[in-house]
């Protein structure tokens, strides 16, 4: 069997920076088992896979380790394809995942994902990010992921926090973050208990930073980097309980896969 694949640099108006994502379009599904050996394979943050249905898109997206609930930069990949290769005329997608209904619109050269707001809320702070840092946060906070807030971009910038600790955590991963000095505030995510140490840029991580700095900068609309070694941008808007996650997308890689 031959599947088309394509590894789109996402977050990013170049390659080699943002968030590199593989995208495989699908006539049907395949076995779980298939879709998380294609994902260990690629050996990238996130594989998604896209289905087509009467103009729609199913998509589920796959860790080199599991399948998640949400994914942001893989999502982007999957718009880029699906407005640049596949065809699509509609200036805007729907895809039916595991979160709900999301969108995803052109803005010139930016693509508007539309995502379900999910606000973090305090949390005690718990032992093992406390032993995973160097430096003692401001704060701590808590939705699919633990928020952990600090003083400003340069801590963010120097911390390399023991991963060890932040794998038995619960919850999906870690973020860090502050202000940012160029831009509304930055982060880092990190994820090993799903098999990404860190993530160049993750998109779904602004589902919760962006209510979050919104409420603290009183600012619906924000502009973010996210400060791994790849580097992105993103722009980010608080609309009731959604949140609109948009960035640029260049394609690295075509190919064929043989299974």
């Amino acid at each position: 069997m031959k599947i088309p694949i394509y590894q789109i640099d996402t977050f990013s108006s170049k390659i080699f920076g943002g968030n590199p994502a593989a995208v495989c379009p699908l006539d049907n599904w395949l076995s779980d088992d298939l879709l998380q050996n294609i994902a260990e394979e690629n050996n990238l943050s996130e594989t998604s896979f896209i289905v087509k249905d009467k103009g729609e898109f199913h998509i589920r997206w796959f860790t080199p380790t599991v399948e998640v609930d949400l994914c942001g930069h893989a999502t982007l990949a999957s718009a880029f394809v699906i407005f640049n290769i596949i065809g699509h005329t509609n200036n805007n997608i729907i895809f039916h995942s595991k979160s709900g209904d999301l969108s995803v619109c052109r803005d010139k050269n930016w693509l508007v994902m539309n995502f379900p707001s999910t606000p973090p809320k305090i949390c005690d702070v718990p032992n093992e990010i406390i032993s995973a840092f160097d430096i003692k946060p401001i704060e701590v906070l808590k939705s699919n992921d633990y928020i952990v807030v600090f003083e400003n971009e340069k801590e963010i910038l120097s911390l390399s926090p023991d991963l060890n600790f932040l794998e038995n955590l619960d919850g999906r991963g870690v973020i860090i973050t502050a202000k940012g000095e160029n831009s509304d505030f930055v982060s880092r995510f990190f994820a090993p208990k799903c098999g990404v140490n860190e993530d160049p840029v993750c998109g779904s991580a602004h589902c919760s930073l962006t209510p979050y700095w919104s409420n603290r900068l009183n600012k619906n609309k924000l502009a973010a980097r996210q400060l791994s070694t790849r580097g992105g941008l993103l722009r980010c808007e608080l609309i009731d309980n959604r949140v609109l996650i948009s960035g640029q997308s260049v394609m690295y890689l075509e190919g064929i896969l043989h299974v």
